[in-house]
């Protein structure tokens, strides 16, 4: 489909020319109007609870959502106010609707089901009644920033957070996290989230901050698996070390000379997600910050490799479903990667390179992945197919990235204003990955 043009990852740290920088940030702040417009329409008016998908190519609309996608919800609202979409009046009625519905929504030790209708906050079991460790955390980090951006709302909020007992989802013996607990089954997950540079970090991190779980937990998760263990995608490099007396290997991956420290499929949001609310950039200066600024050189370095237009390799909804995709050489068990490209993923580096993003934006609108509700979900780089669907997830993490990227980082500064955001800032400084150069 012709060669791709990939700005090398070193132009984020090329100051650009204040005209071009301000239409640069226009056109972000454009996007970010439009893609506000898919909470603004598909949120139940009286619920507060947002749809999970939206595929318009088939005429349907999702009647559930998650503890994900009601915490990205309110993170919007409050981008959105920040942004001048809407008022501050406007922001705390809608999240006082969906705190209220929390408030009544059927729990677990405070811990959120996957699924609920959107139309009146009922359990869905359609699908089992697990208790994901993840999700719930980003409902969790959401209280909290609400807490901090509203005073109105901020006992409410924050209660709802505080109840939410991470300790139940921790196994003491392996100081790890379960993936989860089937309700129904009255059984735990089989497998532990054990790989640091994935997106459960986020729960851990603030189960953390709330003292739900020790601080040792954090040197407890794998960076790479050890060298010996070879059915890993790469061989790793690197050598033992030891922080609060837990000894692990600090080891990372090479790829085309860019040295990275793996997640599990090699996904964009794996990896940068968390970056969103937590400080990573600021305070991991030689640890998840610079991991996080390798990934996106990768990513592009990968595009390039295949000769793709556009670069952004993350899991997304394809036509009919919703599968997972990655670079395969950037995960410790990669996941495929087949052509598909999704635009969320490369809005989760503006903190990195801006400017990459900005043309890869283009290249995705040359390719008719822009839509009503901003860009569709994915484009296949070898047919050309746009699957004109939208998620709340994608679409949450495009606001938030956005809003962060032209306030200064407002939701991470709400997040870190709290005790359980600043708490842990420790271990992101402390930490030094082997990926120096």
């Amino acid at each position: 489909m012709g060669t791709a043009v990939i700005p090398e990852a070193a132009s984020a740290s090329i100051e650009q020319p204040p005209g071009k920088q301000k239409a640069m940030d226009k056109q972000f702040e454009s996007v970010a109007k439009q893609t506000y417009k898919y909470f603004e329409d598909f949120t139940d008016e009286e619920t507060g609870l947002t749809s999970d998908i939206v595929r318009l190519d088939e005429g349907e609309e999702g009647e559930h959502t998650s503890p994900t996608n009601i915490g990205l919800y309110m993170l919007s609202v409050i981008s959105a106010e920040e942004m001048g979409f809407i008022t501050k009046k406007e922001a705390m009625t809608e999240i006082q609707k969906t705190l209220d519905s929390l408030e009544d929504m059927e729990t677990w030790n405070g811990l959120y089901y996957n699924w609920y209708y959107t139309e009146d906050a009922s359990l869905m079991t359609d699908w089992g009644q697990f208790i994901s460790q993840v999700d719930n955390g980003w409902l969790t980090a959401a209280l909290y920033v609400v807490s901090e951006a509203y005073d109105e709302l901020s006992e409410q909020s924050w209660d709802l957070a505080e109840g939410m007992d991470y300790s139940t989802l921790y196994d003491e013996e392996e100081n790890l996290f379960y993936g989860g607990f089937d309700v129904e089954d009255d059984a735990y997950t089989e497998h532990h989230y054990g790989a640091l540079y994935t997106e459960p970090r986020m729960t851990s991190y603030l189960a953390i901050g709330k003292g739900d779980v020790p601080s040792e937990h954090w040197w407890h998760m794998d960076r790479t698996l050890p060298a010996e263990w070879d059915w890993q995608s790469q061989t790793p490099e690197g050598y033992e070390v030891e922080y609060d007396g837990v000894s692990f290997f600090q080891g990372h991956y090479d790829y085309e000379g860019i040295k990275f420290v793996p997640s599990w499929g090699g996904s964009m949001f794996e990896g940068l997600m968390p970056g969103l609310l937590i400080k990573e950039k600021e305070l991991g200066t030689k640890g998840l910050g610079l991991n996080n600024a390798r990934h996106v050189e990768v990513q592009q370095a990968y595009a390039d490799d295949q000769d793709y237009p556009a670069w952004g390799f993350s899991p997304a909804a394809v036509p009919g479903d919703y599968q997972e995709f990655g670079v395969p050489a950037a995960g410790i068990e990669g996941y495929p990667e087949t052509g598909i490209v999704t635009p969320h993923a490369s809005f989760l580096a503006l903190d990195y390179d801006p400017k990459a993003v900005y043309e890869n934006m283009k290249s995705l609108r040359s390719l008719g992945a822009y839509g009503p509700y901003g860009f569709f979900d994915t484009v296949d780089m070898n047919s050309g197919q746009v699957t004109k669907a939208y998620l709340a997830l994608d679409q949450g993490m495009i606001m938030l990235s956005i809003a962060n990227h032209l306030h200064d980082g407002l939701i991470k500064e709400y997040f870190h204003n709290t005790k359980i955001g600043s708490a842990p800032e420790h271990l992101l400084e402390r930490e030094e990955f082997s990926i120096q150069e």
